[in-house]
């Protein structure tokens, strides 16, 4: 599904990425960990396709399209998700104006006919309550006067509503209580767990592992994966720390 080789990016001239490759398969779910500055978020941004996070160098295929040459918006419609680990707040649009035109764009660019009204709130009910989210938040502008918990709990419903094949998750469980991250959490393998999505989660901790379990488990130091692994490479670094492990 996504196959990054030999990528390298830059942030305010300075190179962040320096030859970082990686494959995510479908149906497969893998963690990126290390320590701060390693280029976490930047892979995320460059991903996405941020403003500000320039690719230099290398290859990114997204279902074997050129990611890097596609726009935002392309990149959105094509299925891929990028979760913010401080989600922004947009005054004076409420999650249902905003939520549904995201949707209809992406289907329209997709060649599918845009959801009505009716269709569109019956889905975003839906994904509310599975997150356990106040449908009167749906109301509200996007993500204003929200708490921390708030925030990542309407980004999942975001997801939930748009239905990517791919999610890039950084640093979902941020700032989250034991509550919200359990909420979180299923939410992800309630949402993304099928043999036709993969998900790429940014964390610095193992915590949030312990909801969504990954196939992958890779390790980023100075811009490079330095070390790859299952599921035990995480518990790994909570007990030895990023320097012993990523030595």
């Amino acid at each position: 599904m996504l196959k990054i080789t030999d990528l390298r990016a830059e942030v305010d001239g300075k190179e962040i990425l320096k030859g970082l490759s990686l494959e995510v398969k479908a149906g497969e779910v893998h963690a990126i960990m290390g320590p701060n500055g390693a280029g976490k978020s930047t892979l995320g941004y460059v991903l996405g396709g941020r403003g500000g996070y320039e690719a230099t160098g290398g290859t990114v295929s997204f279902e074997g399209e050129d990611l890097l040459e596609m726009e935002p918006h392309e990149r959105a419609a094509a299925g891929l998700f990028l979760g913010f680990q401080y989600p922004v707040e947009i005054p004076g649009i409420s999650n249902v104006q905003f939520l549904r035109e995201a949707l209809n764009s992406q289907r329209r660019a997709r060649g599918e006919a845009p959801l009505s009204g009716a269709e569109f709130l019956k889905l975003a009910r839906s994904q509310a309550d599975a997150l356990g989210m106040d449908q009167e938040m749906l109301k509200r502008p996007v993500n204003v006067g929200f708490s921390g918990g708030e925030k990542k709990r309407n980004e999942m419903v975001q997801m939930g509503i748009l239905g990517p094949k791919l999610a890039i998750l950084d640093e979902t469980d941020s700032g989250l209580d034991i509550d919200a991250l359990k909420a979180v959490g299923e939410g992800i393998n309630r949402i993304m767990r099928a043999p036709d999505k993969a998900v790429l989660l940014i964390t610095h901790y193992q915590r949030l592992l312990d909801y969504v379990r990954p196939d992958f488990v890779h390790v980023l130091a100075d811009g490079r994966v330095v070390r790859s692994g299952g599921p035990e490479l995480a518990l790994e670094l909570e007990a030895q720390g990023y320097g012993a492990v990523a030595a």
